[in-house]
């Protein structure tokens, strides 16, 4: 049950994405460039989503555990550390150069392009060399 409700809302979230435009890359180019021609129409699939998120969260967060699983995997870390923002960076770098966000990358595989090509398999290499990178730090 607890797969195919996560293909489910799959299947709903790259709609979503599809639907407002976040898997044009131009779209999203478009938003983050405020210093030049601006495109605000993201602004409102920013706002849907962060208005319920805030709605959902207080009902789901009531509950002792969640539907599908014995208990809720809430983040535990509350710190700001180097990995934190660096992370941070390199991912509004690539986000900013390609236009994809992961998310609405993986939603194109439904409908491939060169620049899809390019982009997963930079995403692919990045993570490995991520988790590399943390693995050697802790065995330091």
């Amino acid at each position: 049950m607890f797969n195919l409700a996560s293909l489910f809302a799959g299947i709903v979230f790259g709609f979503g994405l599809a639907l407002s435009g976040m898997t044009h890359p131009e779209k999203v180019l478009g938003f983050l460039d405020v210093a030049g021609h601006w495109d605000p129409a993201l602004i409102f699939v920013l706002g849907g989503a962060v208005g319920v998120t805030v709605v959902a969260f207080r009902f789901v967060l009531r509950r002792a555990t969640p539907l599908l699983a014995s208990r809720f995997h809430l983040p535990q870390a509350t710190n700001i550390d180097w990995r934190l923002v660096g992370g941070a960076i390199l991912f509004g770098i690539g986000w900013g150069i390609s236009g994809y966000c992961p998310g609405p990358a993986i939603a194109l595989l439904a409908a491939p392009n060169w620049e899809l090509a390019v982009f997963l398999p930079a995403v692919l290499l990045g993570t490995l060399l991520s988790r590399a990178a943390i693995g050697r730090k802790r065995d330091a």
